[in-house]
């Protein structure tokens, strides 16, 4: 059993409160490595397919929907995703990479090619898409959303890209996207620079976009930058609040049907 802190979702209100219903665990696993953070999605994963009623069931409100988790990869690690020719957009060799302390390995998410490391809030998702009436699209213009809320927290203007996936500012790239889905259980997340060394994405041509540069909470915001603590919080709220809207929605759906 997973013993990591669980963070409490933050209401504002009671009215936020009131409509809000926790169908998800969060909970935050801190500084880890990437192996011992993709077998923790791996089980997990298995654990939400196993939950899921038969397909003859009856539809229940109280089903859970999953977990996420929040967290810091270190040491820092480049992801290379399975797509023909990725690798080219690592700048390093493996021991190049290695000689500067960043590991490098091959994901099995969707996407390109990512730097993840401390100052980068990176949260995995494990959710059953079926249990939220999620299909693919939806369920990444949901995180992009609610992205782009949270910066509007910190009073940074977040934008979508319609040519690429993520969320933007002023052109540069604040956060990743890359999701794997099996049994219409979703896997990996997004990866949202707090305060990380921005030089670290020269190893690479981050998400295979060139000429696309990268930006952080950091250095739109300087001396104003929130704590990785701070950014949690506000993202619990914002993941909270658009998880319960997908799950009424759904249990709505599905007492109809």
């Amino acid at each position: 059993m997973d013993s990591s802190p669980k963070i409490r979702s933050e209401l504002p209100n009671e009215k936020d409160r009131a409509e809000c219903v926790d169908l998800v665990d969060f909970i935050d696993l801190g500084a880890i490595s990437y192996a011992k953070a993709y077998l923790i999605q791996k089980e997990t994963h298995e654990r939400v397919v196993a939950a899921r009623p038969a397909m003859s069931a009856p539809f229940s409100a109280q089903l859970r929907a999953g977990v996420i988790y929040f967290l810091e990869h270190d040491p820092a690690v480049v992801t290379v995703s399975r797509r023909i020719d990725a690798r080219k957009n690592v700048l390093f060799s493996t021991e190049q990479l290695a000689q500067r302390g960043v590991e490098c390995v091959e994901t099995d998410r969707g996407g390109d090619v990512t730097w993840h490391g401390p100052g980068q809030l990176v949260v995995y998702l494990i959710l059953d898409l079926n249990r939220l009436g999620l299909r693919v699209n939806g369920y990444l213009r949901m995180l992009e959303g609610v992205v782009i809320e949270t910066l509007g927290d910190f009073g940074v203007v977040g934008e979508r890209d319609p040519c690429a996936t993520g969320v933007w500012v002023n052109g540069r790239k604040i956060c990743a996207m890359g999701v794997r889905l099996s049994r219409w259980v979703s896997m990996h997340g997004i990866a949202l620079n707090v305060n990380p060394d921005l030089r670290q994405f020269d190893l690479i041509v981050p998400c295979g976009l060139v000429g696309r540069g990268v930006t952080s909470l950091e250095r739109e915001l300087a001396a104003k930058t929130p704590t990785l603590a701070e950014v949690k919080k506000a993202l619990t709220f914002r993941l909270n609040s658009a998880l319960s809207a997908a799950g009424r929605a759904a249990a709505v759906a599905g007492e109809s049907s």
